[in-house]
């Protein structure tokens, strides 16, 4: 089976799809290109397609030798009028020039003509049928987009080689036939011929993959299935356009010249890679128009800068009205428009400078953080960055920290103020010298220098006011000696009235003396010793003790200062040491002894030990370092206290005596030490009493003694009225009057209960103490084993404790004879009244 090309009735260019079958034999560059092509054509019609590129790259001149044929850039070849070629090939040239490069070359073009050949009628006696073995030939077809008609248009014949002996009927199927979009194409099914019924739009559907198919009258197929590809050729239709209306790039102002802008990009929706989409870029208007800064590159749509005069002090937007249009750049392609928006960004390229060259102003003198002027300035940067920020610095009369200057964030203006009192009589105006600059490092344009920086002059003037009295200096030092001796007279502090240069009419008062050591002179303001002064005071600190004074004028109005007394040492202290020291004898067998002198380090160490003679024999005494040394024994002594007396001298000569108790202990650390010998009230040394001791011991005891014998005049008074319960028999109560205790009681089973339950209220008559009668109800309670005395009035809760006053905390061991003192005549007294009792 074989693919027919369409009858001689092609239609014109654009308005007729493909009618021809394009072959191309042959396609070497700039060789010979062999086109079969149908004998007629007509006007405007598609002949075929050449690659130029591979001949030529870009030429920039296009010319056919024959003036039938017209040749476009991207190789496709057109007549200009009808032909009708004969059986003979036709030939023509295409010439291909580059001015550029001065290259030429030609391309040679032959035309065949196609013969029709009518098919054959297939005899149905004919019933043996053999199927082809070779596949059908498929040729693709082309059709124009967006075609005019007429319609149905033909596109092409297939034929089928057993239609030469036998009837063949045709089909066709696939998109366009029986699929999206239906009845686009249809075949005669006699003749093979293939014909479209309305226009297509490349953009939707490029192509069409169909399938032919030849059949005899009984339904046999003689071919396989014939792939017919048909392939919409594209037609300018689409003019390009941005993707965006409105682009807005940004670049630095001062920019250098080259610098790329930005890129923009368009969109043709024609066929990729052919005339039809080959895009070009160019400026058609820059708003403002003058001078022109930006260029575009008509390929890549890159915008770059041409000058590096850019100023955004000057303008700080451009708008550039872009063209895309397709076909090259051709007058005869499609185009579109669209806006670009350029901003230019800032730069630290304007210093700023003060709106005034100098400026005056005014203060009171001594006052402080106050506010005296302010200084604007002017900068075209952008407001309110870093570039149009001000900084301001005092460059020149500020050496002694009087004034500060700061930038109000809110106006940008410089604010001085003075932060430390200033003089009037010291100075009568200061001259400041103030600069400025900006936050953001100064960017040099292309075009500038770099400026310096902007200063100006601020005179402050100081207004005179009459002030009290000046403490100077704050701190005022006096030397005196250590032990110097009370009532004496030393310097004290002076203040001044700055009117008056002098200190006549001030009045000096203390306001700090932590240990009244001295007394101030109210007109003078000189000092006098109340005690005698001593270095190694707790209220000296770095051999300085410190006394605050005030100094008032007329008019009340005062100031502060400090005295510093600065003591200078005497060795008035001798070397000092711990009077206890432990050795331990598991671990070592000396203690190491430290002495301190409350000096200073003049009149201290090296330090001389000497031991007493006394000593000696037991104990050895080491010089260590001048600071320290060792006390060791010379053997093994027992676990006990021993007295060692040891004389220390400081470097001068100044000697103390002291007696060290060393205790001598079995242990590892002193913490431990536990003396095996003796208890250790029987291990201290032998304490003697002196007479006022003992004096203090006798009075002590008699007054004791006093106090239990009126305790026990007023118990043996007390009248008891006693009843007793009925189960009284099956008590263990020994009524006696005799002095010697039962023989169950025992120091180990008496005991004082601390709250017992009443068996029995007495009324109780007492004896008149004190000049008044008492009168109380008390219970008792005899049980085996103790004895408890509870008052339910007044008294409370009576014990041996409360009557011998001793603390809770040692009850349960007395003496047998505390016992019976306490409970016979409390015993007896209850008996007899039992007794009266049981009579009545």
């Amino acid at each position: 089976m074989a693919v027919a090309s369409a009858a001689p009735g092609s239609i014109f260019c654009k308005q007729l799809l493909f009618s021809l079958l394009v072959f191309i034999l042959l396609c070497d560059a700039c060789q010979k290109i062999y086109l079969r092509v149908p004998s007629h054509l007509k006007a405007e019609t598609l002949v075929g397609k050449v690659n130029l590129e591979e001949c030529l790259k870009s030429p920039s001149l296009i010319l056919s030798s024959d003036p039938a044929f017209r040749i476009l850039e991207d190789g496709s070849i057109y007549t200009t009028r009808d032909l009708i070629l004969s059986s003979e090939r036709k030939s023509f040239s295409i010439f291909l020039s580059d001015g550029e490069r001065q290259e030429q070359q030609e391309i040679k073009v032959v035309l065949s003509a196609r013969e029709n050949k009518a098919p054959k009628k297939r005899h149905t006696k004919d019933t043996a049928l053999k199927r082809s073995k070779r596949r059908w030939a498929p040729i693709p077809a082309s059709l124009m987009e967006n075609s005019l008609g007429p319609f149905p248009q033909h596109v092409q014949q297939i034929q089928s080689d057993a239609a030469q002996n036998y009837t063949i009927f045709y089909s066709i199927s696939g998109p366009g036939v029986d699929k999206e979009p239906f009845n686009l194409f249809y075949i005669e099914k006699d003749t093979g011929d293939i014909f479209c019924t309305r226009s297509i739009d490349r953009e939707k559907y490029e192509q069409f993959a169909l399938y032919g198919y030849a059949t005899t009258a009984d339904g046999y197929a003689p071919e396989y299935p014939l792939p017919l590809i048909i392939k919409i050729e594209d037609d300018n239709d689409n003019a390009p356009y941005f993707e965006h209306k409105m682009t807005i790039f940004t670049v630095p102002e001062n920019c250098r010249s080259g610098t790329s802008v930005g890129q923009v990009s368009a969109t043709d929706l024609d066929e990729p890679d052919t005339l039809h989409t080959r895009l070009k870029y160019k400026i058609l208007q820059q708003i403002p128009d003058h001078p022109k800064h930006f260029s575009i590159h008509p390929d890549t749509g890159v915008i770059t800068t041409t000058t590096p005069f850019l100023d955004r002090e000057k303008c700080d937007t451009y708008q550039l009205i872009m063209e895309v249009r397709d076909m090259g750049g051709q007058p005869f392609g499609l185009f579109n428009t669209g806006t670009i928006t350029i901003s230019l960004e800032d730069e630290n390229d304007n210093p700023p400078s003060f709106t005034e060259t100098s400026y005056v102003t005014e203060v009171e003198e001594n006052r402080i953080d106050v506010e005296i002027l302010r200084m604007k300035v002017q900068d075209q940067d952008l407001p309110n960055t870093p570039h149009s920020k001000a900084v301001y610095t005092i460059l020149q009369g500020n050496e002694n920290g009087n004034f500060k200057i700061s930038t109000d964030p809110n106006t940008n203006e410089g604010v001085l103020c003075v932060v430390k009192p200033l003089n009037y009589e010291v100075n009568r105006q200061v001259i400041l010298k103030v600069g400025v600059v900006n936050e953001a490092q100064f960017s040099k344009a292309a075009n500038s220098q770099t400026p310096t920086m902007c200063t100006t002059t601020v005179t402050v003037k100081i207004i005179d006011s009459d002030e009290g009295p000046e403490c100077h200096p704050p701190v005022k030092v006096i030397q005196s000696q250590d032990g110097f001796p009370a009532g004496q007279e030393l310097l004290g502090y002076k203040a001044l009235d700055p009117e008056t240069a002098s200190g006549e009419g001030l009045r000096y008062q203390k306001l700090g003396d932590e240990d009244n050591w001295f007394e101030i002179n109210e007109h003078t303001g000189d000092l006098r010793t109340l005690k005698v002064l001593d270095r190694e005071s707790k209220f000296v600190k770095n051999n300085q003790y410190n006394i605050s004074v005030v100094a008032v004028d007329a008019v009340g109005r005062s100031c502060t200062g400090t005295l510093v007394v600065h003591l200078d040492d005497y060795n008035d202290h001798p070397p000092q040491i711990d009077k206890e020291v432990t050795i331990c004898q598991n671990n070592e067998d000396f203690a190491v002894l430290k002495p301190v002198d409350p000096d200073g380090p003049e009149n201290g160490p090296p330090f001389q030990f000497f031991l007493d003679n006394s000593a000696s024999k037991n104990w050895n005494l080491e010089r260590k370092d001048g600071k320290t040394a060792i006390l060791r024994q010379r053997q093994n002594l027992e676990y006990d206290y021993y007295s060692v007396p040891i004389k220390i001298k400081d470097r001068h000569g100044l000697v103390a005596t002291h007696v060290l108790t060393v205790r001598v202990c079995d242990c590892s650390t002193p913490s431990e030490c536990r003396t095996n010998s003796k208890s250790a009230r029987d291990v201290r040394p032998n304490v003697i009493l002196g007479r006022w001791a003992i004096l203090a011991m006798v009075l002590g005891s008699v007054l004791l003694l006093c106090i239990l014998f009126t305790c026990f005049c007023v118990t043996a008074k007390r009248t008891v009225k006693k009843c007793f319960p009925e189960d009284i028999a099956q008590q263990n109560l020994i009524v006696s009057n005799t002095e010697g205790p039962g023989e169950e009681v025992t120091e180990a089973n008496i005991r004082l209960p601390m709250q017992t339950s009443n068996i029995c209220d007495t009324s109780m008559s007492v004896g008149t103490v004190g000049g008044q009668g008492i009168k109380t109800q008390q219970s008792f309670e005899m049980v085996k084993g103790g004895y408890t005395l509870d008052s339910s009035k007044g008294g409370g809760h009576q014990t041996l404790e409360s009557v011998k006053g001793v603390g809770q905390g040692d009850t349960g061991r007395y003496a047998y004879t505390d016992w019976q003192s306490f409970t016979q005549p409390r015993l007896g007294e209850e008996s007899i009244r039992g007794h009266t009792l049981i009579k009545n």
